[in-house]
Order: C-alpha cells, then structure tokens, then sequence
C-alpha cells in the first residue's frame, strides 16, 4: 500500500529538507499551490492534491483540500476493519504524516491590511486538516511547527506513541491559537461575548514564578503593540517573574505621570508599589528626587523612566549605596549603557529594558483563580471634571500637585494614600486593612515634608479620622473620589480644618 504524507505551509523553513526524508522513507508527498512549487524546486517529486483527487481547486483557491480522499485518508483508523473497508471501497488511502501551518492571518493584520485581505487570511482547509489528523493522532503523525520535522522523521523510525500525543496537543493548541486570534480581531469587546477567548504566544521561560517551586513563562499578546513583555533586553542577566510585575507597575506608571505632568518622569518601584517618583524638566536631578522619597526601600528595586536613557541619569543610578534589579527605558544611550557595564558588582547583573514609547491603547485585565477567572477592562479612566467640595480653593501650584498624587495613587495598592508636593512623591501608604493607617504610614514617610502637600486617597473616606490626621501633619490639599455616606461629615471636617478637597467621582482601586 502507497504511504501518503501531505504537506501544506505557509513557513517554510526547513521543508525541503523534511519532504526529502519522507520520500527517502517510501512516502509518496501530497502537496499543494507554494508549497508544492518549493518542492519542485528543490527537486523533490510531489503529487498534486488535485491530481490525487481528481478535483480541481475552485472558489479561487478556498476549496483546494476539502475533500473526502484526503479527509477520509487522514480521519481513517486503520485499525479498524470497517474503516478499511470502506476506505478500500472508495479508493481512499491512508495519510501517515500531516504537515501544516496556516495563513498568515496575524502577519497580514500587522502589515495594515484591508477587511477584505484579513478575511481571506482566514485559513479554512489547513485547520481542518490540522484538527482531523490531531483527532487521529495514534494513525497519524501531525505537524504544525517546522522545529519538530527532525524529531518527527526519527519517530517515523522508531515509532512512539508518546510524540504522536505531544504533537496532538500541540496541533490543537495551533488551531486554537489562530482562531483565538480570529476572534479577537473581529470582536469589537470580547466581553460582549459568551465566551472569551485569548490568543497568547510564549516568549520567554523563567526561571520561577513568584517562588522557586513555580514554574513560569512570559507571554505575548500578539496584537498589542508596547508593554514590557515586548520590551527588548539590552543587558544583564535573565529577568524573573516577579521582576516583570514590577517592571510593569513601574513603566505603566512612570508613562501616566510623564503625560499628567508634560515633564519627564522617573519611577522607583518595589513590590509592586511606587516608593519614589519625580517628574522634571531636569533630567540630571530626576533620579535623586526620585529616590528621596524612600532610600531605604528604592535599593533593590525598579526604575523606569520613559523616553531616552542619558549618561547623567545612568551616573546617578549607579553612585555607592544604589542597588537595582531592573531599569525600563524607551531607549539608552550608548554611553549610558557603558555606565551600567562598566560598574562593578550589581551593574553587571541589572537586567535593562528598552520598551520603546508607550501607546495608550485599552486592553483587558484577567484574573485567573482556581476555577474560572475575572475578566474587565484595564483602569485608564480619569474624570474629565474636577469639583472643589470646600469654602477654600487649591491653588494653580495645589492643583497640579493634587492631580500628579491622582495619578500615582491609581498605581498604588489599596487601601492607597499618596503625598505629593511640586514634582515629586513624598510618601505612600499602601495595602492596609484600614485606610487612616495608610494615611499614617504616607505621612510618616514624608515627614516634615508633608506641610503643604497634596494627599491622594484612591477611594472615598469612610469617616473624619483620616482628615484630622492628614491636616495635623499639615497637609493642604486632599483629592479623593467621594460617594461616601460621611462625605458632609468629611467635607465639614476640611473646612473647620482650613484643608482644601477636590472629589472626582471615579475611584482607582488596585486590589
């Protein structure tokens, strides 16, 4: 009986290769339009699909393998004998070895094409016959990625159940792969659907998850354009779990202050939670602003900074007594770079991020949990409107710092207090049980600093307590969301107290 493998694909790395091995096997090779014309060239003998079926392509190409002898010699068990017969009968032979990959729907989007170029990037036949010969995995071997023709050629020699499986499970995960991506890119809000779907591609193994005990990859959404998982590293050493969470919290906030305050800015994150931050004209000092909000705490923890990376910053970063684990940049300067390479110790080991320019495109947050997940949509939402609650005004200078400690406080941890003054984060109060401790631990922080700042509170005050306590450290001015039964109780609180308070109706909790 004539062996038949069939091979249909758009990536053809490594293909010729791997047909001549079939044909040195005894396999006769199917094939198809590009496919089959590579082959040729590379002096392979092949057989068309539509000489083997006697069916011509139609439809311009859509219908090419859709066709009983090829489904038929793909889904058929030959170790069953009703199978055989009935393939003996139609004159049906078995397909041993399936390789496909599909239409480049993810490329043809990228490259800003029409409705009418994605759709016909919408690949019918491969999947099917992908999904047909992973259903007949134990008869079939199944192929969707050049990286497993070499493997594949050894099992055909020394035939193991355990490869046909693994690749069974790999092609499934391809055809669903595409078609989440399909999906994604037709949905105008997934969340309008009953289902929802998400297309991830692994880019990088870690190490660990948060703990050694954990295994974890980073993963890309191939749509999304920015964000640290595609940032590119440019130095140190491999970057772990926990190092791309801070990342993250880092580069997200670091963007939202640099737009809020029309200044360059400049973060410092440590387990998820800004301990320092600055926004200046001078790029020089930006970085010791920084990292006077909290020495103690920035040491050992992530810095970003959007836009270019210069010397001078990179010389500040990396004085006696600094210790980082990540630094996130759009881009670095040569010689910035050379600073971190040329400092002993941790400036070896500093892993450097170039995550380019952000653009502020909306994106689904998932939260996953033993069970099921949470799906909503990311928080880039902010009040077009302000409303002053109290008898006082903040000044033009309190506004502006009021509105830089809104936006840090959207990136802190709730319950979440900020304090800010001029042009930079004097203190935070994060992930407390109640919110006048975080009040406390943000004050405490800024110390005498903290006359005349602006305080930050991510959601609304539930009593009188945190406004006494605010304004006996001397704090000027409040902004929180309001929506509180006790707001008349805490508005009247600021007014006795000679305090100013803005309300915004939209609250930024960060659980």
């Amino acid at each position: 009986m004539t062996k038949y493998a069939l091979l249909s694909v758009t990536d053809k790395a490594g293909l010729a290769e791997f047909a001549q091995g079939l044909v040195d096997r005894g396999f006769t090779v199917l094939s198809t339009g590009g496919t089959a014309a590579h082959l040729r060239e590379a002096g392979i003998e092949i057989v068309n699909i539509s000489d083997y079926t006697g069916q011509p392509e139609i439809l311009g190409g859509r219908v090419k393998t859709l066709h009983p002898k090829i489904h038929g010699g793909i889904l058929g068990d030959i170790t069953d004998d009703g199978h055989l017969a009935e393939m003996l009968s139609s004159q049906i032979s078995p397909i041993g070895v399936v390789a496909v990959n599909l239409y480049p729907f993810e490329h043809t989007v990228k490259s800003g094409s029409t409705r009418e170029q994605e759709i016909e990037n919408i690949d019918i036949g491969g999947p099917a016959m992908i999904r047909a010969a992973a259903k007949n995995a134990d008869s079939v071997l199944i192929l969707t990625d050049p990286n497993d023709y070499s493997s594949a050629l050894h099992t055909l020699d020394n035939p193991d159940s355990k490869v046909n499986r693994k690749l069974q499970a790999k092609a499934f995960a391809h055809t669903a792969f595409y078609d989440s991506l399909i999906a994604e890119r037709l949905s105008e809000n997934p969340m309008d659907e009953a289902t929802v779907t998400l297309g991830l591609r692994v880019s990088q193994r870690l190490r660990y998850g948060e703990n050694p005990h954990q295994n974890a990859v980073l993963c890309t959404s191939p749509f999304a354009v920015g964000g640290i998982p595609n940032a590119h590293q440019v130095w140190g050493k491999e970057i772990s779990y926990n190092n791309v969470l801070d990342a993250d919290a880092a580069w997200e906030l670091a963007n939202d202050l640099a737009v809020a305050a029309e200044k360059r800015a400049l973060v410092i994150i440590k387990h998820g939670n800004p301990c320092g931050a600055a926004w200046l004209d001078s790029l020089p000092d930006l970085f010791t602003a920084a990292r006077a909000a909290d020495p103690i705490s920035a040491f050992g923890g992530i810095v970003a900074i959007p836009g270019i990376l210069d010397e001078s910053v990179a010389v500040a970063m990396t004085e006696k007594g600094n210790f980082f684990e990540v630094v996130v940049c759009g881009s670095i300067e040569p010689n910035a770079l050379d600073v971190f390479k040329n400092r002993s110790g941790w400036g070896q080991d500093v892993r450097i991020l170039e995550a380019g320019e952000r653009k502020p495109t909306p994106f689904l947050s998932i939260r996953t949990m033993r069970g099921g997940a949470l799906v909503q949509e990311a928080d880039t939402t902010d009040p077009v409107e302000w409303r002053v609650a109290t008898d006082a005004q903040p000044s033009e200078s309190e506004m502006r710092a009021l509105r830089s400690a809104w936006v840090v406080a959207k990136h802190v941890k709730s319950n979440a207090i900020v304090v800010c003054a001029g042009d930079r984060l004097l203190g935070a109060g994060a992930g407390q049980m109640n919110r006048v401790q975080s009040v406390r631990l943000a004050l405490g922080q800024a110390g005498e600093a903290a006359k005349g700042a602006a305080l930050a509170s991510d959601a609304f005050f539930p009593f009188p307590d945190s406004i006494e306590t605010a304004a006996a450290a001397g704090i000027a001015a409040i902004v929180q969301p309001g929506g509180s039964k006790k707001d008349a109780e805490v508005i009247e609180a600021s007014n006795r107290l000679g305090m100013k308070m803005v309300l915004t109706g939209v609250r930024h909790f960060r659980h």
